[in-house]
């Protein structure tokens, strides 16, 4: 994570999309960190910190804030100092006239722009299977938070989230194209490389968990039987499903290629055990061939 976002501190990267389970630092890493890393090192930069809720926003504000009095923040970086005339739950103001904006989806930001905005979790997971709720989201991203950026061509906005459902604020970007990507979900999917410094890679292979000592493979299991598999795909695996099109996924199937078998005879047998619950009996399949009088 944090080798994409000094990517769009560099300037390489205007667009970015972190998708990541809960509970995994993304707040503490771009709604904390990052603004006050970006402020101790250019006190003048506009900041904008968008969150589903007012409460969320604050929280993350205050944790900042909490930070930039340190005495080690305060040490490392000298020249950047909060202005006591702009110091507030919802607005911390620097003494070189820079600032870190909350304010939650759907909330008012007439007036304002900024250089660097950050949307941190746009939608609750309660409220994601409501399409009315989503649409907002979609709206107000649409009709206020792209028009807020001062520079619409340099300045960057970064969202970060689980993901909740197909047609949440990261799918909608991801479809339209034009955005990086960040994608770790709980559980490996597939072999990929993870740049995580410039010219250096971290290596995962199908079924590595993304950090074993905080989320171990059986709690993993358990989290997915308590909140059941449609729910877990999106929040950790970051792959939802639209709803009742989940209960066949097509990655569960393995091929073969019949050019690799001499077979007289091919039989597929199948118990459909299927019912609309989580704690159902498994629906099996099996292929069975034949060559001559040989299973």
């Amino acid at each position: 994570m944090c080798h994409n976002l000094s990517k769009v501190l560099s300037g390489d990267v205007k667009r970015l999309i972190i998708t990541i389970p809960p509970r995994h630092l993304k707040s503490i890493c771009t709604s904390v960190a990052l603004p006050a890393f970006v402020l101790g090192h250019n006190p003048t930069r506009r900041i904008i910190c968008v969150s589903y809720s007012q409460e969320l926003a604050v929280k993350h504000a205050n944790d900042c804030r909490s930070v930039m009095n340190a005495d080690w923040y305060r040490r490392i970086f000298p020249g950047t100092r909060i202005d006591p005339a702009k110091n507030t739950e919802t607005e911390v103001k620097t003494t070189k006239q820079g600032f870190r904006l909350s304010t939650s989806v759907g909330g008012t930001l007439t007036g304002r722009g900024g250089n660097l905005i950050i949307i941190d979790d746009p939608i609750k997971p309660a409220d994601a299977m409501s399409e009315a709720s989503r649409e907002r989201v979609l709206d107000w991203y649409r009709t206020t938070l792209t028009s807020r950026l001062d520079d619409k061509k340099n300045d960057a906005i970064i969202l970060v989230m689980q993901r909740l459902h197909v047609g949440d604020l990261a799918g909608y970007l991801l479809d339209r194209g034009g955005w990086q990507h960040l994608n770790l979900p709980a559980i490996a999917q597939t072999d990929e490389k993870i740049e995580v410094a410039p010219g250096q890679y971290h290596t995962r292979k199908v079924g590595d968990l993304l950090h074993p000592s905080r989320e171990s493979e059986a709690r993993l299991l358990e989290n997915k039987t308590t909140m059941g598999s449609a729910t877990f795909a999106a929040q950790y695996q970051q792959s939802p499903v639209p709803p009742g099109g989940n209960m066949i996924s097509w990655e569960w199937f393995k091929w073969f290629d019949l050019n690799d078998f001499e077979v007289d005879n091919i039989a597929i047998s199948w118990d459909t055990a299927m019912k609309p619950t989580e704690l159902a009996d498994y629906s099996v399949g099996t292929v069975w061939t034949r060559k001559n009088d040989l299973y």
